[in-house]
């Protein structure tokens, strides 16, 4: 594989530029060099996460205290990307965001309408969260059967940790209404569409400019295929190394490294 006519780099944060145990941030070797050469190549670079408990800002910050120069541009999540969604099936009414207070402030903030305590749902959102509201959630499910649309930030169990997989909590969540109304959750974090839009307004490039690295098949390794662009699967994370010849073409790379390092050799 070669990267003529990439204009953009997507990476992946967790399993792929750092690892998490608790709270600690321990990034990856060569991380802090791959952003750097990927800006003196003059590629435009964009870091996704679907964390979304926070604001897009907090994980830039975050991964900036931790040693990463990320602007807060280029940090992009599930939160923004429900916007791209919302916008491209023209659905502006009331919106019940399952999130923690900062991603719910956030989302207000960028215009979209949260629902009130009472009354009309358009769409019902889960993000992130820390506890479980069960009077919150039966009044998610029963919106979701009177018609609310389901969208969740990630669908997948887990992303990679330090020591093993992290349980997704936003992903229970939405099992948990999928079970109670029937309904097909639509994500809008990775893999997406809407994930792919914001991605190409952040960064001006089409699908086939784009260069897409990450540890998950499942998540990164899928956006990029979505739009036709290259794909680099790290096994440092969820994935691993897979036999390649037993994955499905949405979800197989065109390249695997042992890690994030390994990706200056193609910069």
């Amino acid at each position: 594989m070669r990267l003529d006519g990439i204009r953009a780099v997507v990476l992946d944060v967790d399993g792929t530029l750092v690892h998490r145990l608790g709270d600690e941030v321990q990034v990856q070797p060569g991380a802090r060099d791959v952003l750097a050469r990927i800006r003196e190549s003059g590629r435009r670079l964009a870091i996704f996460t679907n964390g979304s408990h926070e604001p897009p800002e907090w994980y830039a910050g975050n991964l900036r205290t931790a040693g990463l120069e990320v602007a807060d541009e280029e940090m992009l999540t599930p939160l923004r990307s429900v916007q791209a969604h919302l916008r491209m099936r023209h659905l502006d009414g009331p919106v019940l965001a399952l999130a923690p207070g900062p991603a719910r402030e956030y989302l207000a903030g960028e215009g979209i309408r949260l629902a009130g305590d009472n009354g009309p749902v358009e769409t019902v959102f889960v993000a992130h969260v820390d506890t479980v509201d069960f009077p919150l959630l039966e009044r998610a499910a029963h919106a979701i059967i009177a018609g609310a649309h389901l969208l969740t930030a990630s669908y997948a169990p887990g992303y990679a940790g330090g020591d093993g997989m992290i349980i997704s909590r936003g992903a229970m969540i939405t099992a948990a209404l999928a079970k109670a109304s029937s309904a097909r959750p639509v994500i809008v974090g990775k893999p997406s569409r809407a994930a792919l839009r914001t991605v190409e307004e952040k960064v001006g490039a089409r699908g086939g400019e784009l260069l897409v690295v990450g540890d998950d098949v499942t998540m990164d390794v899928a956006l990029g295929r979505l739009g036709g662009a290259r794909t680099i699967l790290v096994a440092s994370g969820m994935t691993g190394r897979p036999d390649l010849g037993a994955l499905p073409d949405r979800r197989r790379p065109d390249a695997v490294i042992g890690d994030v390092a390994e990706l200056l050799d193609w910069l």
